[in-house]
């Protein structure tokens, strides 16, 4: 079985069968989900761990009789505490007839990897948009603040000369605005070494400078996070968006002295990100126990321009997943009242 040996590279469990379904070959990773050894699950009958084991039987019948070369579909599975756990099964021919392959997919899992392409997508999708629509802005904007300082110039009435400068007041407000929807497409992306918590404890003491009374920040570090390569300056920028806002949705938790702001450093192994299989990489959580990301804007938080909060750019977000992406992770949210988690992810070396 050395022809499968690059199966344990692998995330999710796999088994080689052959047509009767008993185990040729299980990977580490099923290892792990059965919760005993490859010398235990060889030879047994495979089958017999699913809750529909007659699914299976029919699906390698199938393969058997060339009628398709790959089927999926889902079921459950017994887990190590027995639990069936959801899969979705994947049932594949080789290139030897009596040698199939089953690769289970956790329906969690593959809800994650659909809802990072989503992610992926939109990111692609705000980028473009954010660069045209700025552009578009932008052109006019110019004209229009020129044509108001002439029209000043030619002026002699004072309160004439006081709504030019509203329009020019207002063309630099909106040229401000269009800067920082372009400032992360057009800056430099400068790559050096990174402390994750030199860049944790520099987001902290902006916090606490801007709400010293009625926050409490907790830092729960894992300090053996090796360095990594990136842009430090970008880093501290999306964590500083991300902790802002949640400040910003904790005020009556910090009115009455009782808001807490946790940043939280793990590594996380076998991580998928845009389909990409990474062995080591960054999980670095912003957690507030805030009332939570409003249900109506919940799927839409990281598009431009949409804010929970009256008065905000709905900026803050799409930036920071923008800049996340150029270090090749991610930023997801889970928000329920009472406590919000941002999760950005960072592929290690």
């Amino acid at each position: 079985m050395l022809r499968f040996q690059s199966f344990d590279l692998l995330a999710t469990p796999v088994a080689v069968v052959n047509g009767q379904g008993m185990v040729l070959f299980a990977n580490a990773a099923l290892e792990d989900v059965r919760g005993l050894s490859r010398r235990s699950i060889v030879g047994s009958c495979f089958t017999d761990s699913f809750t529909e084991s007659t699914q299976l039987q029919k699906a390698l019948q199938g393969v058997l009789n060339n009628e398709f070369s790959v089927l999926r579909y889902d079921t459950g599975f017994k887990s190590l505490n027995h639990e069936p756990l959801p899969v979705h099964v994947i049932v594949t021919q080789t290139e030897k007839a009596d040698e199939i392959v089953v690769e289970l997919l956790p329906l969690a899992q593959q809800a994650r990897q659909d809802r990072e392409e989503r992610l992926a997508e939109q990111a692609q999708v705000n980028k473009e948009l954010i660069r045209n629509l700025a552009h578009e802005i932008k052109n006019p904007l110019g004209g229009i603040r020129g044509a108001a300082q002439l029209l000043a110039m030619e002026m002699d009435s004072v309160e004439l000369a006081e709504y030019t400068q509203v329009i020019i007041r207002e063309a630099d407000r909106l040229q401000t605005l269009v800067d920082r929807l372009l400032a992360p497409h057009r800056l430099p992306h400068l790559v050096g070494d990174v402390n994750i918590h030199e860049v944790c404890e520099r987001v902290r003491l902006l916090i606490m400078a801007e709400f010293p009374k009625g926050l409490r920040v907790v830092q729960d570090y894992d300090t053996s996070i090796p360095e990594f390569r990136g842009d430090r300056e970008q880093l501290i920028q999306v964590l500083l968006n991300i902790a802002h806002n949640a400040c910003q949705a904790l005020t009556g938790q910090i009115a009455a002295g009782q808001a807490c702001l946790t940043f939280c450093t793990r590594i996380a192994r076998q991580v998928t990100v845009g389909k990409q299989l990474y062995r080591l990489a960054l999980e670095l959580h912003v957690i507030d126990n805030g009332t939570g990301v409003p249900e109506a804007i919940k799927d839409r938080i990281f598009y431009p321009l949409v804010s929970g909060r009256e008065g905000g750019s709905g900026l803050g977000l799409t930036l920071a997943q923008t800049l996340v992406q150029q270090h090749f992770g991610l930023i997801e949210c889970d928000s329920v009242p009472g406590r919000t988690d941002f999760r950005i992810v960072i592929p290690l070396p």
